[in-house]
C-alpha cells in the first residue's frame, strides 16, 4: 500500500485543539472502495492512543470486513444516533455526542454520506465542519470521485453518475491530505476474493466501475489532486514566508456568468473552480437578471435550477452576485473592470431554443468588446 505521507511534516491529527481555536482536519483520499483508508485511520487511531491522545470513533463504516472490524477493537466508540426510516434502522454519526464528549480527535468515516432524517445537517461533511468548530480534531476519508468539481470527469471516465458529492473548498481548506493507492490489478484481486462488496455484487463491479481502464484513471486522479493541493499548500507557505507571514495579494480572480436559462451551468462552475484553485485565484460566479428575464417571468423550473447552480457556486468557493441591468454585456465588463478580474468565463449554448440565438449574440458582444480580458467560452456539459 502506498502513500504519500511526509515523515518531516508533523502529524496534524495529533497536535492539540484548544476552545480558542478550530480543530484540524486529516483527510485520507483514495481512487476507489477498498484501497485501504479506513484500515489507515484505524491504523492512525490505535497510534494515537498508544502515545496517549484521547481519539474515539465517531463513524466508521467496516463493510463486514474481518480485518477491519478488528482494527475497531480497544477503541473507544461514541455511541451512533439511530433513526428508523421507512422501516429501516439507520446508525449515523451523533454529532451532539461527540461535541459532549470532547475528544481531542475523532475518526468520521465516508465523508460524502447522506444523513439519515433528523440530524444537524443534510451532509456528513457539514457535520464534521461543526465538530472542527467545536476545536475537535477530525480524520476523515472519501473517494476522488466525490470531489464536487471533478463529478463530470468521473463521469466520463466510468459512465456511472456519482450522486453524493463533497464541495471543493472543503478539500481545500483540509490541513492534510494524504493518497491512499494500491496497484488496479491488486485492488482487483480484494474485489475477487469478498473483502470490498458481497460475492453476489462482485461481478458486476469488476464488469462496470472497477474495470481496469477505469481504476488506472481514478488511481492517477486522486494521486495527481493531492499532488497538487500539497504543492498549493507549499506555494503558499513559501509565499507568507516572503511576506513576513501574510498571506500574498492575490493576482488572478475569475468571473463566471451564470445565465437565467441555467442548465449545463455545472460544468461551468467545476471548471472555473479548477481553474480558480490551480492559480490560487479569487472567483466571481455572477447573474444578471434583465427586465425581460426578471424572477417574475423565468419558468419555475429554471428559477429553481438556477438557485441550485447558485447554491453549488458558494460550495465551489466563489462569491456569489447578483445584478440587475437591462445590458447584460455593459454589467459583465463594469463589474469586472471594478473587481480587477482578469479572465471572464461564459458557457456555450447549444441552439435548443430562440432564446439562445440571443444568448449567444451575448457572448459575440462580449468578445467584441472585452478586449482588455481573457475570454473564455467553455463547451455545453451535457448534465
Amino acid at each position: 500500500m502506498m502513500e504519500d505521507d511526509d515523515p518531516s511534516r508533523p502529524d496534524l491529527s495529533a497536535l492539540p485543539a484548544t476552545p480558542t481555536q478550530p480543530g484540524r482536519l486529516k483527510v485520507y483520499v483514495g481512487g476507489a472502495a477498498g484501497v485501504g483508508k479506513t484500515y489507515r485511520m484505524l491504523d492512525e487511531a490505535h497510534k494515537l492512543k498508544s502515545e496517549g491522545h484521547d481519539v474515539v470513533i465517531g463513524f466508521i463504516e467496516t463493510h463486514g470486513r474481518a480485518e477491519t472490524e478488528a482494527k475497531v477493537k480497544d477503541l473507544e466508540v461514541v455511541p451512533m444516533r439511530e433513526v428508523t426510516h421507512r422501516g429501516v434502522v439507520l446508525r449515523d454519526l451523533d454529532v451532539d455526542a461527540v461535541i459532549k464528549r470532547k475528544p481531542r480527535t475523532v475518526l468520521v468515516d465516508e465523508l460524502a454520506h447522506t444523513n439519515a432524517p433528523g440530524g444537524r445537517h443534510p451532509k456528513r461533511y457539514q457535520d464534521v465542519e461543526d465538530l472542527i468548530a467545536a476545536g475537535i480534531n477530525v480524520i476523515t476519508a472519501f473517494n476522488i470521485q466525490h470531489v464536487e468539481s471533478l463529478n463530470p470527469l468521473v463521469r466520463r471516465i466510468t459512465g456511472i453518475e456519482i450522486r453524493e458529492t463533497v464541495p471543493d473548498t472543503f478539500l481545500a481548506n483540509a490541513d492534510q491530505v494524504v493518497t491512499v493507492d494500491i496497484p488496479v490489478e491488486e485492488l482487483r484481486q480484494r474485489l475477487r476474493e469478498g473483502k470490498i462488496y458481497p460475492a453476489p455484487q462482485v461481478e458486476a463491479a469488476l464488469r462496470n466501475f472497477f474495470k481496469p481502464g477505469n481504476l488506472a484513471a481514478l488511481r492517477e486522479l486522486a494521486l495527481r489532486e493531492v499532488a497538487r493541493d500539497q504543492s498549493r499548500q507549499r506555494e503558499q507557505l513559501e509565499s507568507r514566508q516572503r511576506e513576513g507571514g501574510r498571506r500574498a495579494p492575490v493576482t488572478e480572480r475569475l468571473m463566471v456568468c451564470l445565465s437565467a436559462n441555467p442548465h449545463g451551468s455545472g460544468g461551468l462552475l467545476r471548471k472555473a473552480s479548477r481553474e480558480a484553485a490551480r492559480l490560487d485565484a479569487e472567483w466571481f460566479a455572477v447573474h444578471i437578471e434583465t427586465p425581460s428575464e426578471s424572477v417574475s417571468r423565468v419558468s419555475t423550473a429554471d428559477f429553481r435550477e438556477l438557485l441550485d447552480n447558485i447554491n453549488l457556486a458558494a460550495d465551489l468557493g466563489a462569491e456569489v452576485v447578483w445584478l440587475k441591468s437591462p445590458d447584460v454585456t455593459a454589467a459583465i465588463l463594469d463589474f469586472a473592470r471594478e473587481h480587477h478580474v482578469n479572465r471572464i468565463l461564459i458557457g456555450r449554448r447549444g441552439p435548443r431554443r430562440l432564446s439562445n440565438l440571443w444568448r449567444r449574440s451575448i457572448t459575440g458582444r462580449l468578445l467584441d468588446r472585452a478586449s482588455d480580458f481573457d475570454v473564455e467560452v467553455v463547451a455545453r456539459d451535457e448534465e
